[in-house]
């Protein structure tokens, strides 16, 4: 079973070393979102519709609302990952130019070859991240290292304007948008999605991708994992209260959808954070 050895978060997004023997869902979010292995075995991960290699030289990269997967076999062995899912926000508080990362095109390829540099420091990150008993500076200091040499390294920030992927062109898919937020832990059909965006619902599937370059579904789905890693930790929420507010018919239904888009159940998450010091 997939484990959660460490995790943190906060204002810049999150931070987790993860041991992954299970498969995870297509989905997407708001972060850019960087993959190094650091332990065990070689494995893949699928960007769009391409599976690429996720080993000792190479890093995955994947942009701010890009779709991705793991594609794990049963019977394939463990890999410890690294995974960084860092808020455009955060980042252009580093450089401002670096709000690119919220851009569709920030990493131009979506896997490399690790430099040493960023090699290292992604090792010293994974280290502090199991080493140190709280939550402080040095995390973030090492945080901020690791992704600038990342981005210098792998994007094409210099060439890209600041953007706010939270504003999209078409005002029906705002409206849209407005209905799924205002709707975690509703009932509702996409019929009422397009309704309340003045779309049918071919076309609201067909306008909303174009915007946003997910389908409604995964857009959805990408904000209640946001809602659950917020509420998380939250020492007094417990997991059946948190399943209840978003709308899962089930605590074990809640456990299921988050272990298919993260690898790992919110106990364990929750867990991770507790070890790391984030939680009280």
């Amino acid at each position: 079973m997939s484990d959660g050895k460490a995790a943190l978060q906060g204002a810049f997004g999150r931070v987790a070393l993860l041991d992954i023997d299970r498969q995870v869902v297509s989905h997407a979010h708001p972060q850019c979102h960087v993959l190094i292995k650091v332990g065990g075995a070689d494995s893949t991960f699928r960007v769009k519709d391409r599976d690429y290699p996720l080993a000792e030289g190479t890093a995955v990269l994947v942009n701010s609302w890009e779709p991705h997967a793991y594609p794990h076999t049963p019977a394939a062995p463990r890999s410890t990952v690294l995974a960084l899912y860092v808020n455009p926000a955060w980042l252009s508080g580093i450089e401002r130019g670096f709000a690119a990362s919220a851009a569709a095109g920030f990493f131009a390829r979506p896997c490399v070859s690790l430099t040493s540099g960023v090699r290292r420091r992604a090792y010293e990150m994974a280290e502090a991240l199991l080493a140190s008993a709280e939550a402080d500076g040095q995390h973030l200091a090492l945080l901020a290292d690791l992704m600038i040499a990342i981005v210098e390294d792998f994007s094409e920030w210099r060439r890209l304007p600041a953007v706010d992927r939270r504003s999209v062109p078409d005002f029906r898919v705002r409206r849209a948008i407005r209905f799924l937020e205002n709707n975690l832990g509703r009932d509702f059909t996409l019929a009422d999605v397009a309704r309340a965006a003045g779309l049918s619902r071919p076309h609201l599937f067909e306008v909303f991708r174009r915007n946003t370059g997910v389908t409604p579904q995964l857009y959805y789905n990408a904000l209640r994992m946001e809602a659950a890693y917020s509420a998380l930790p939250g020492a007094g929420e417990t997991i059946a209260g948190l399943s209840a507010s978003l709308g899962f018919a089930a605590p074990g239904a809640f456990t299921r959808f988050f272990r298919n888009n993260l690898g790992i159940a919110p106990r364990d998450y929750r867990r991770s954070l507790r070890e790391t010091g984030l939680l009280g």
